[in-house]
Formats: C-alpha cells, sequence, structure tokens
C-alpha cells in the first residue's frame, strides 16, 4: 500500500488529497491516511495541508526497495527480484553466488555501502555509505560466450541513458568501462561472465555498476585527486539515489532484450558516446608501451588504434589499460 501511494506522490506535479488518492488505488482516505505515517516513520517527509492534501517534499537518504519500486512500473517483470542490502563485500561476488545456484535472470542486489567494491584488473573500487548507488544484475542470455564481448559496451550505454533520464546530464564513456564528467571519472562497470567448459556457452553474466552521486572532492581518497567527480559536483543539486536506481534497472531491462539481436545499433550509441576516440592513447602491447590514436571500436568492444605508421591494432578490454597521452582521459 505505501508503494503504491508513494507512486502517486512522487509522480505528482503537486498537492494530491486524500480523496484523490484514495480514487485513484480503490481504498479509503483513513487507509491513505496510515499508509502516509508510515512512509513518514520510514523518513519520507511528506506535506500535508488541509483542503490540499499530501505532497512529497523529500525521500530518505538511504537506498529504499520501496521508493525504488515507486520510480517503476508496477507489472514491471524484474521487480520482485530487487533486494537491497545495508552493506555486502561486493555485489558481484554476492550475485554470482546466486547466480551458481536457481537465481533468475534479472536479479538484482544493491547495497548501501561495499567494503570490496571491485573494479577492471583488480582495482578497487571505493563505495562509502549514502554517497553513490552500488548495483549488480544477473543475465542468463542462451548463447555462446563469444556473443557477449560486447556486453561492458552495452551496460555502459544503458547506464549513459539511465542517468540522462533522471539528471537530463549525459556523461560520456572512457573506453572500456568508466563514464566520465567533466574530464573525470562518474562510474564505473564491471562484467564478468561464467562459461560452460566444453561447450562454450554462457552460463551466466553478472554486470556490476558503481555510479558516484554525493560525494564531494574531499570525500575521495587522496591517490584519486581530481580524476574523480560525482553527479552532485558536476549537477550542483543533489540527486535521487533511488530514482536512480529504478532509472539503471529499466534500461537494464531494456538493454538485454536489445544485447543480441541490436549489437549493432548498441556499439554505434557506444561509439557516439566514447570519449576515447579521436584521443592519441598509451597502452601496453607485445610487451612494450605503446602510442597511438583511437580510432574505433569493433563488433567485439575492443579499441582499435591506429599506430605511427599507420598500423592498427586491437586492443581488447581484458587485456591492457589505456589512458590519455596526457593524463586519465
Amino acid at each position: 500500500m505505501e508503494e503504491r501511494v508513494l507512486r502517486l506522490l512522487a509522480e505528482a506535479a503537486g498537492y494530491l488529497s486524500g480523496q484523490q488518492i484514495g480514487q485513484a488505488l480503490g481504498v479509503s482516505r483513513a487507509a491513505v491516511w496510515k499508509a502516509v505515517e508510515r512512509l513518514r516513520a520510514r523518513g519520507y517527509v511528506i506535506d500535508s495541508v488541509t483542503r490540499q492534501g499530501y505532497f512529497l517534499r523529500s525521500a530518505p537518504q538511504k537506498m529504499d526497495r520501496e521508493a525504488i519500486l515507486a520510480w517503476m512500473p508496477p507489472d514491471h517483470p524484474w521487480q520482485d527480484r530487487i533486494t537491497v542490502l545495508a552493506e555486502a563485500d561486493s555485489t558481484n561476488t554476492r550475485l554470482k553466488v546466486l547466480a551458481a545456484g536457481d537465481a533468475p535472470e534479472g536479479t538484482v542486489l544493491i547495497a548501501e555501502r561495499q567494503t570490496g567494491g571491485r573494479g577492471r584488473m583488480g582495482r578497487s573500487f571505493v563505495s562509502p555509505p549514502g554517497m553513490g548507488v552500488y548495483l549488480s544484475v544477473l543475465l542468463r542470455p542462451e548463447c555462446l560466450a563469444g556473443a557477449l564481448m560486447h556486453l561492458t559496451c552495452a551496460v555502459g550505454v544503458a547506464m549513459c541513458d539511465a542517468i540522462q533520464d533522471v539528471t537530463g546530464f549525459r556523461p560520456g564513456i572512457k573506453w572500456t568501462n568508466d563514464l566520465v564528467g567533466d574530464g573525470r571519472k562518474l562510474a564505473g562497470i564491471l562484467t564478468e561472465l561464467s562459461v560452460e567448459a566444453e561447450s562454450g556457452a554462457a552460463r551466466y553474466a553478472v554486470a556490476g555498476i558503481g555510479i558516484n552521486c554525493r560525494q564531494r572532492p574531499e570525500d575521495f581518497p587522496p591517490e584519486l585527486g581530481n580524476r574523480a567527480c560525482s553527479l552532485e559536483m558536476l549537477l550542483a543539486h543533489p540527486v535521487d539515489r533511488n530514482r536512480l536506481a529504478a532509472a539503471m534497472i529499466l534500461r537494464l531491462y531494456e538493454m538485454r532484450a536489445a544485447l543480441l539481436s541490436g549489437r549493432d545499433n548498441l556499439l554505434n550509441r557506444y561509439r557516439r558516446d566514447c570519449v576515447t576516440l579521436g584521443r592519441e592513447v598509451v597502452f601496453q602491447w607485445a610487451g612494450k608501451e605503446e602510442t597511438g590514436i583511437a580510432r574505433d571500436v569493433d563488433p567485439e568492444g575492443a579499441l582499435i588504434v591506429e599506430l605511427s605508421g599507420g598500423k592498427t591494432v586491437q586492443v581488447a578490454s581484458g587485456e591492457v589499460s589505456v589512458r590519455g597521452k596526457t593524463g586519465y582521459l
């Protein structure tokens, strides 16, 4: 009941009377009042004015499953598969354990805080409480693992869409898996595959995303310096993390539907968002450091780099880290 009342208040442009809410939900005004009181007890600030009704002033700052669902269609196929944890070592690690069992596709884990958040190539991902959205989703595509080499690219595009849906701001993508704003890292993506040894078929894929939402410059560790940012730093106002989590889930669901049949379109969109293309980059190749111009992304998501003399090489995401000639980008 609270979830349905919350959805109406969240979507309303102004005050809604108890009678309007009751008529929309088929319940009494007394039932509406009780639902509002329960929402207030959970930290929602809801104004009430005689002859005007109720107005949702602000949502609690913690991640809340019902608040996430309030921003999603009530009949969404994944709505019963979402779990919010107060803390996890890593949502990807937790979800892989569930994936090894019978967890269905679309199972989503969200943590308020991660104590062992992970990025590519064994790097850590800083995940303080109350500051970001740390979310992993389980996918079970029926295909060979080789057909999923573009998965990280597809997730990157979906997350750009989700952020734009909520804030109006569209990040760029630093190949292969970082979302960026104002030349700094805003979010990271880690995709992991489990493969059947004999057939090469994908058993499952887990896509984990961490988006910085509320950090200020002093909240980042010193080693990140001016290389990291948050949505609040970019936009100069807070972002509703529950609304963002809902948008992420909705966009991941759309991405899953197009993952195999719409690969070309996803990669074309990735190319448009990728800020690495056209830049001079430094990377490791054949045991030595090379410099070249990032020209394109191939159908598997590998970066095509043009070396001096015109020769091109394909750099796979799992092999090396690419950085700009003068720094992070």
